[in-house]
């Protein structure tokens, strides 16, 4: 098969040889048990510190393993589009390689985000007002240079990637039965569906999105691919439509899908600061709100929370501190 092809395999087996590739830049994050929110929740709470990640979140584990595999086609540049974590993963996969890489953002983007981009060398592109309009861009882009198009989340060998942090997981806690993923485009959650369910099906793994951006949640509930509004702050989960590849990975396999107001997402990173010490971005921070919001369903387990990353913007930081101390 095409090695670059879409339908080139998503399995627990392609996960462990995305391992040789990741761990030649990257160690295992820290899994960390947390008295203080175990006590608040009832329940045995881990979490796992995909911010401590180079570029800031779990984000880098698909670009090198993508990056990888394009740079054995002699695939010489490479375009994508993101809200920011995805194209820090990428330009600083592709500077890693040896490889040029343009990222199309959109316009009024999180500016430290922009800022981890351009450091690595990549040309960054301001385009569109959301998202799927920074896709559209993308994609013109990609025709007008002919450029190597990565997807956001449309890609195995990224979700394969990805799929090395909950190896890991299941290494250290393997026990484990109900773990919380932030959703955006859905690589995340789409891995922890082909490692976790192929080793345990009985897993339980719940679903995180903004109540203003719940694409993916509304796909979810049809069983169909749908849009809807994007607007949440949270780049980490600003989507405004659920893409298939991801989408049909887990699509039947989520105990739940949890939303949440834009509110709670900044009480969450609130709660990150308190209880680890750690800033999170929204997205990252998400997971401990979701987990309160169905701690009865928790209760005696043991509970993995993902903290996908900490890039937020010092604007933001600085008004849930207003907020909330």
């Amino acid at each position: 098969m095409d090695v670059l092809s879409k339908e080139y395999p998503i399995s627990l087996k392609e996960v462990l040889q995305a391992e040789k590739v990741v761990y030649q830049y990257i160690t295992p994050t820290q899994l960390i048990y947390y008295q203080s929110l175990s006590s608040i929740i009832g329940a045995n709470i881990h979490i796992k510190h995909e911010n401590h990640q180079p570029g800031g979140s779990f984000k880098i584990r698909g670009g090198l393993n993508i990056m990888h595999h394009l740079k054995q086609q002699n695939i010489k540049g490479v375009i994508t589009f993101s809200t920011g974590n995805h194209g820090i993963s990428i330009a600083t996969a592709a500077k890693l390689f040896g490889m040029e890489a343009t990222i199309v953002v959109p316009k009024g983007n999180n500016p430290e985000k922009n800022a981890l981009i351009k450091e690595t060398g990549a040309i960054l592109v301001k385009a569109g007002d959301n998202f799927e309009q920074a896709a559209q861009a993308g994609v013109q882009i990609q025709k007008e240079k002919s450029l190597h198009y990565i997807h956001a989340s449309n890609e195995p060998h990224l979700i394969n990637g990805v799929g090395t942090e909950f190896t890991e997981i299941i290494k250290e806690l393997p026990n484990i039965d109900s773990i919380i993923l932030p959703t955006g485009g859905g690589s995340e959650v789409a891995a922890a569906v082909t490692v976790l369910k192929t080793i345990n099906p009985k897993i339980e793994i719940f679903a995180v999105q903004a109540e203003a951006s719940k694409a993916a949640y509304l796909s979810w509930q049809m069983k169909e691919i749908t849009q809807s509004e994007n607007k949440t702050f949270a780049g980490g989960l600003a989507t405004g439509i659920a893409f298939e590849i991801p989408f049909d990975l887990y699509k039947n396999q989520l105990s739940d899908f949890i939303l949440l107001s834009e509110d709670e997402l900044m009480e969450g990173i609130y709660l990150a600061l308190v209880h680890t010490h750690n800033l999170a971005e929204g997205a990252g921070a998400s997971t401990i709100i979701a987990a309160q919001k169905i701690a009865n369903r928790l209760q005696g387990k043991n509970v993995v929370l993902q903290m996908s990353g900490c890039n937020e913007t010092m604007a933001c930081v600085r008004k849930v501190l207003s907020k909330y101390q």
